[in-house]
């Protein structure tokens, strides 16, 4: 056996016989099955594994000392002899749009990147030729001045050599940025005007309230980067593209959040008869329903009908890619989509320029809501089941109001008495927007249906609370009326809209008046309804923010102006003593971005482009 040292003291391995060198042969591997027979007889055996060290040659070449390798020649001999980025291109001219900062990829695709970016990097890689008859180790950029129209890549390459041997080298391939204009760019310079694909976007409605919306949307998702043009024209949009492409995916973007319908043409421009090639015009034409939030609908007695007696008197309070109606006096709602509102469209009875002021006197919840939990099967026409929010449950509460018109005041007691969905708003004192039924002149051939049948009209319909007086206060002090504003998309005005702005006689007067009264109602809007305010952008306004924050406080809620409303995290300076302040709507400051633009960091400036120093040669 062996002994604690190491050494072999049984005679066998002492005589150094023939039966000893096969044993350490064979003990060398330990896995042969003679040696695991000997081990389970209890025979010993311990290798003896010796110490070699690694010798070394001299070059061939040099007669340096270097470690044996199959071409016995040392890293800077073969260096010397073998350049193993022969064949690859040092120099590469690349095409740059200096108008929309892309790159053309041959044959004729245009890419966008930006500078050092990873995009930027495999585009150049690409553009190598020969690269791939090494092994691409590593690649990097090397800086360069932005005016210098270079691009400097390192690359790191591994490459075999000599009968087997790897050998690793670093070199620097220059790209020279040349300027040519691609076809787009070139087409809209040419002729501004000039586009393929126009869209265009019509509501026949007296307000653009709903323009106002689809605006930040667009700006939001950035659904018209690609538009070469936008007209604002009396009742709509008009976006105009370069590509079909760019329309149809406009299309798409409007079919999901309004309810559309659309219809397309094209019209031949020119054709090559030789090429057998066609150049068309197309164009969109985009009607979205006109129906918008808070007007009163007159249901059509086949789709009441198959909406299991929905109405038909009925209030729109909610506009996406789908219609959202709801009967006040129930609380019962339904919710179609374009292709069902297409199906039997109907227009609005009244809208909100035939809103009219009251006072609510008393106010009582409503407990039980009757028929609310009834609801109807889809009929032939395809519409949604109706639903409920009766009580409590949902957005709104059933009540019952005692109502007085504002103008009545101090000429006679005449009251109403209504049902309404707003009894978690109302409150006695409060000053709320409906329909005066009574005393309006409708006209709409299902509603005059519905009345010869003897069906039940109601004097008031209730839409929303007002606020205008707490605002007027609010103006009274000379404080901004908010903390935060919207961005725009830049559109051109028609030229039959620009004459009668500046009109003959004045006429473009009360045009521009109830432009900016649609717009007043639109940003009221977007404070008043939380769900509609977070599918837009609303910024900060640095300027408001300031006033409002140096604007004095009052110390106490005793004679005198109300003390000032200040937005939800503002300082936490409200005096909680007002109640009529406190219940004006204000959009909290967490809900507002940072405009880059006004502080200057803006990604057009330095990212998408090149700098403008870029644009002339050093």
């Amino acid at each position: 056996r062996a002994s604690s040292g190491g050494t072999l003291n049984r005679p066998e391995y002492r005589s150094g016989g023939i039966r000893g060198q096969q044993l350490l042969v064979q003990g060398k591997g330990s896995s042969s099955p003679k040696a695991m027979l000997m081990e389970q007889q209890g025979y010993g055996m311990q290798t003896y594994q010796q110490q070699s060290t690694q010798g070394f040659v001299l070059c061939c070449l040099c007669g340096t000392n270097i470690h044996p390798n199959p071409s016995n020649m040392c890293v800077n001999c073969i260096r010397s002899q073998v350049d193993i980025t022969e064949g690859i291109q040092k120099q590469v001219t690349v095409l740059w749009c200096k108008e929309c900062g892309r790159y053309l990829q041959p044959p004729k695709h245009w890419m966008r990147a930006e500078l050092e970016s990873k995009e930027l990097l495999t585009f150049c890689i690409k553009k190598i030729k020969g690269l791939n008859k090494v092994k691409l180790v590593d690649a990097g950029f090397i800086w360069t001045e932005p005016h210098s129209m270079r691009l400097k890549v390192k690359l790191t390459i591994q490459a075999e050599v000599f009968n087997g041997a790897i050998l690793q080298q670093a070199f620097v391939v220059d790209f020279m940025v040349e300027r040519n204009m691609c076809p787009d760019c070139n087409r809209a310079n040419a002729n501004p005007n000039s586009w393929i694909a126009c869209a265009q976007v019509r509501q026949h409605v007296f307000h653009k309230r709903t323009f106002f919306f689809l605006e930040q949307l667009i700006l939001k998702h950035g659904a018209a980067e690609q538009a070469v043009k936008i007209t604002d024209i009396h009742e709509g949009l008009d976006f105009f593209f370069g590509s079909r492409a760019h329309a149809l995916r406009l299309v798409d973007f409007l079919q999901s959040v309004v309810p559309i319908r659309f219809r397309n043409d094209k019209q031949l421009v020119s054709h090559d008869t030789h090429s057998n090639t066609y150049n068309f015009k197309y164009t969109f034409s985009i009607e979205i329903a006109p129906i918008c939030k808070d007007d009163l609908v007159c249901l059509p007695a086949k789709l009441s009908a198959s909406l299991g007696g929905l109405g038909p008197l009925v209030v729109c309070t909610k506009v996406s890619n789908q219609i959202t109606l709801m009967d006040p006096t129930t609380l019962r709602y339904t919710s179609m989509n374009a292709d069902v509102y297409w199906r039997i469209p109907f227009v609005a009875l009244a809208s909100q320029r035939s809103l009219t002021e009251y006072v609510v006197l008393d106010i009582e919840p409503v407990t039980n809501a009757g028929r609310g939990g009834a609801s109807g099967a889809a009929g032939e026409y395809g519409a949604p089941s109706v639903g409920t929010c009766a009580g409590s449950s949902g957005r709104f509460q059933l009540a019952e109001v005692q109502l007085a018109r504002k103008i009545d005041f101090g000429r006679n007691d005449n009251t109403f008495y209504v049902r309404t969905h707003l009894g978690h708003l109302l409150k006695p004192g409060d000053t709320a927007l409906g329909y005066d039924l009574a005393n309006m002149q409708l006209v709409a051939l299902d509603y005059e249906a519905h009345v010869t049948k003897g069906g039940h009209v109601p004097d008031v319909i209730l839409v929303r609370k007002s606020y205008e007086e707490r605002r007027r206060k609010k103006r009274e002090r000379g404080l901004p009326e908010r903390v935060w504003k919207l961005k725009h998309l830049a559109m051109d005005v028609e030229d039959g809209q620009t004459a009668a702005a500046g009109g003959r006689g004045g006429k473009g007067a009360p045009d521009l008046a109830a432009l900016e009264r649609d717009k007043q109602r639109f940003m009221e809007e977007l404070e008043e309804d939380p769900e509609m305010r977070a599918r837009v952008n609303l910024y900060k306004d640095p300027e408001a923010v300031a006033k409002v924050q140096q604007a004095p406080v009052p110390a106490g809620a005793g004679a005198g102006p109300a003390p000032v409303a200040r937005p939800p995290g503002l300082d936490g300076m409200e005096d909680e003593s007002d109640e009529d302040d406190d219940d004006l709507p204000q959009v909290p400051l967490e809900e507002l971005l940072d405009d880059l633009e006004a502080l200057g960091l803006e990604e057009g400036e330095g990212g998408d482009n090149m700098s403008e120093d870029m644009m002339d040669d050093s």
